[in-house]
């Protein structure tokens, strides 16, 4: 059951970490507002109107999304590699975006906007079955069993992901905690996707980048594990 009152929803993420170098406080202050998304935050969408993409978010190409896009370098790697795609990154973690602002600058990518807040927010204005795909790149495990409904894959979000996707859009998740696997298969077919392919260690995807997270877990030895669900309709 999804949250009656979103107004009221908790997020028990972390928002801020250590301090932020002076360079990132400069990409922070003169680069994010430029590519936050607007529209989407309640006080400056309290009726939660559906956005107009072409106005938030020019162009003409699909649309994708990074559910916690961490230090940004999928993000950056994957608007890099498809121009003609646009990618909406959710994050809210404030030394995550920094290091992302960052990697764009580098870049110079331009088919990037950011939601620097819960992901939720996001799903509540977006279009019907506006997403083709959806990227959830390890993801906070919350290992206790009592925290297990904070995950990303239980109904208070794969519910508003499923419409907000289109019939035939790929989900793509991302993880090296098994139990994670088993929640992930238990509750995302029942939001409405089906299962396309499993795969372990050294059989991710041909466009992958290999991320920060990643690269802790395998040298503290975890295995990666990584899902493709593909939406029904």
């Amino acid at each position: 059951m999804t949250n009656p009152d979103p107004s009221r929803r908790n997020f028990y993420g972390r928002i801020h970490g250590k301090t932020l170098r002076s360079s990132q406080k400069t990409y922070l202050a003169e680069d994010l507002d430029r590519l936050r998304l607007s529209g989407v935050m309640r006080d400056e969408n309290p009726d939660r109107t559906p956005l107009d993409l072409a106005a938030a978010f020019p162009g003409t190409g699909p649309l994708w999304l990074e559910v916690g896009f961490g230090g940004g370098e999928h993000m950056v790697h994957m608007a890099a590699r498809n121009p003609g795609i646009r990618l909406i990154g959710c994050e809210p973690f404030v030394n995550g975006i920094a290091m992302l602002l960052g990697k764009i600058r580098a870049a110079g990518v331009t088919n990037l906007a950011i939601h620097p807040a819960d992901v939720r927010e996001l799903f509540d204005v977006l279009p019907d079955a506006c997403l083709s795909k959806v990227f959830l790149n390890y993801p906070d495990p919350w290992p206790k069993a009592r925290h297990h409904r904070r995950r990303f894959v239980n109904p208070d979000y794969l519910l508003p992901l499923a419409r907000v996707t289109a019939p035939g859009a790929e989900f793509r998740v991302a993880t090296d905690i098994p139990d994670y696997v088993r929640q992930t298969l238990e509750e995302v077919p029942p939001a409405g996707f089906t299962l396309e392919r499993q795969a372990g260690p050294g059989e991710a995807w041909d466009d992958w980048i290999s991320t920060r997270y990643e690269q802790k877990a395998l040298r503290e030895g975890r295995d990666p594990h990584y899902l493709t669900f593909r939406r029904n309709g």
